[in-house]
């Protein structure tokens, strides 16, 4: 998006409004990771530890979806590329 159409004034506001929704996506992406993680690994109420097997499975979990995201965000960036490449 080309912002130097707006004063100084617009384009900060349109910062911080973009800063607002990067940081409101983040945690929704990260609450998620925890949920989903969680329900699919935590299975002993009886301690307030996870055991072994729950921290190893945590610990795939969590590396599994980075993962998946920066390959998505890898494949997003490839496609830009190219639709910026084709735009010109």
């Amino acid at each position: 998006m080309d912002f130097s159409q707006f004063n100084d004034a617009e384009r900060n506001h349109l910062q911080r409004v973009m800063e607002q929704k990067q940081m409101k996506d983040f945690l929704k992406l990260y609450s998620g990771l925890v949920e989903r993680c969680f329900n699919d690994c935590v299975n002993d109420f009886t301690s307030k530890t996870l055991t072994s097997k729950e921290e190893g499975c945590i610990q795939k979990c969590a590396d599994k979806f980075l993962k998946h995201s920066e390959r998505v965000g890898q494949r997003f960036a490839e496609a830009n590329a190219e639709m910026m490449g084709g735009a010109k």
